[in-house]
């Protein structure tokens, strides 16, 4: 990564960074993606998470409920660059289990970066259902 605009090939990498350590529910690895006061809207939850720390909380309570991500998938992405801040949107299929049956979800997501210095974080995600066309 170079200083300057960032360009769609540092967010496209960024992106698939985060999305390689939630897949391995690698907690240090995909947290060390966030600014510590990244924000998250989660349609699953009752409130907006103000920090990476609150939603660190809330991630290790599903942890020691048995959570474990056993595979992601990200398509139909999209960049759009805005000097040292980039949107990324995509489609993002889950798979989940909580030490029973897997579980599918099929979402859209928007993670905002930006560049401070040589450090290009996650500042926001943003996460809400596919609505449900009888697709599988």
């Amino acid at each position: 990564m170079t200083s300057g605009h960032l360009t769609e090939e540092d967010v496209t990498r960024a992106a698939s960074v985060l999305v390689e350590a939630f897949r391995a529910t690698d907690t240090r690895a995909y947290f060390g993606c966030f600014a510590e006061d990244a924000t998250f809207v989660f349609h699953t939850e009752d409130r907006r998470l103000d920090s990476r720390g609150a939603y660190e909380q809330l991630w290790a309570q599903w942890l020691d409920g048995g959570w474990r991500v056993i595979g992601c998938t990200s398509s139909n992405s999209r960049v759009q660059l805005l000097g040292d801040v980039a949107i990324f949107t995509h489609d993002v299929r889950t798979t989940t289990s909580t030490g029973g049956d897997p579980e599918t979800t099929h979402e859209r997501e928007t993670i905002v970066f930006h560049r401070s210095g040589d450090a290009l974080r996650a500042v926001h995600e943003h996460l809400s259902p596919v609505p449900d066309d009888g697709r599988e």
